[in-house]
């Protein structure tokens, strides 16, 4: 079987500060990781390069893991965010509870908090 992916969500942020944009675009996979499982994409744009977040169960059971340990319920991906200015950012995040979720958080300078969504997982851990 092959992999289809399927838009969940796309939108921008546009800081007045510069008029630079910040792009998310969100897809669902039907085979991800050394698995081939249900999971979610998220693709994020600054200043016209793309980086892109794999929520899969191998990469997820980590994160979830690692929060945990740090005892927290909204795990900050670091190395998997954008995060150059205190005043600017993309963040994304695992959120655990009853439902497993990303959350992606941007913020530019011109706006005083930041646009922040969530996503379901589509997957449980064990």
């Amino acid at each position: 079987m092959s992999n289809i992916k399927t838009k969940i969500d796309e939108w921008e942020v546009r800081d007045l500060e510069d008029n630079g944009v910040l792009k998310i675009y969100v897809e669902h996979n039907t085979e991800m990781g050394n698995q081939g499982v249900p999971g979610i994409q998220v693709w994020y744009t600054v200043a016209g390069g793309t980086s892109i977040v794999n929520y899969e169960p191998n990469h997820v059971e980590r994160w979830a893991y690692q929060a945990q340990k740090a005892n927290e319920t909204d795990y900050l991906l670091t190395d998997y965010s954008w995060i150059n200015h205190e005043d600017m950012y993309i963040k994304n995040s695992l959120v655990i509870g009853d439902k497993l979720k990303a959350k992606v958080s941007v913020k530019v300078r011109s706006k005083a908090t930041p646009i922040t969504k969530e996503y379901e997982l589509p997957f449980t851990l064990d």
